[in-house]
């Protein structure tokens, strides 16, 4: 699979050029699970100021749920190695009265929390009304907030989805709440 990153400098530390300094940059994978479709979004954060990569949707496509988790699993790895984030978060599954429901969107999210440990990454988790505190400023808010509030936060962002920009709040969480702790993960195991 994935082997641990050799050039921690390099890989850790994105570099980005602006007015004429160089900056260190940590990238962070969110990670929204779901069976159908998986979110997924990428930002990069730089001190205080956060700024968006990319996003999207996995899509979980296939005839058995062996099939649909090996469509995420495949998918998930493709953006990892595309985009070569330094940390990544998912959302915490919460439980609800429909239990089967519940252990097939854990399965989702078993694959969400795979792709990126088997590159290496620590995976940070945060239940859902924190990343919504979070991002909104309230733990109950719907999806269109949270889609309104994300794009307030990474201006000029095309949002692939509801998935996505819930993606996107993920990592706005992790940058707010985990960052730091990844890096010096990161670091120990270096």
């Amino acid at each position: 699979m994935f082997a641990f990153r050799a050039n921690l400098e390099k890989t850790l530390l994105k570099r980005r050029s602006g007015a004429g300094k160089e900056q260190c940059v940590m990238r962070i994978l969110g990670i929204d699970p779901g069976l159908r479709a998986l979110g997924w979004g990428v930002i990069d954060v730089d001190g205080p100021r956060l700024h968006h990569v990319d996003n999207g949707i996995c899509n979980g496509i296939g005839n058995t749920m062996a099939e649909r988790l090996l469509a995420l699993h495949t998918a998930l790895t493709e953006v990892v190695a595309r985009y070569a984030p330094d940390a990544a978060a998912v959302e915490q599954t919460f439980v609800n009265r429909d239990g089967a429901g519940t252990l097939k969107l854990g399965q989702a999210r078993g694959v969400a929390m795979l792709v990126p440990a088997q590159a290496g990454l620590s995976v940070g988790e945060y239940a859902p009304n924190k990343v919504k505190k979070t991002v909104v400023g309230v733990g109950h808010a719907d999806k269109k907030q949270v889609e309104h509030m994300v794009k307030l936060q990474l201006p000029g962002a095309k949002i692939a989805g509801a998935d996505a920009a819930d993606a996107l709040a993920i990592a706005i969480c992790h940058a707010h709440h985990g960052a730091g702790r990844s890096l010096d993960e990161v670091l120990a195991r270096a």
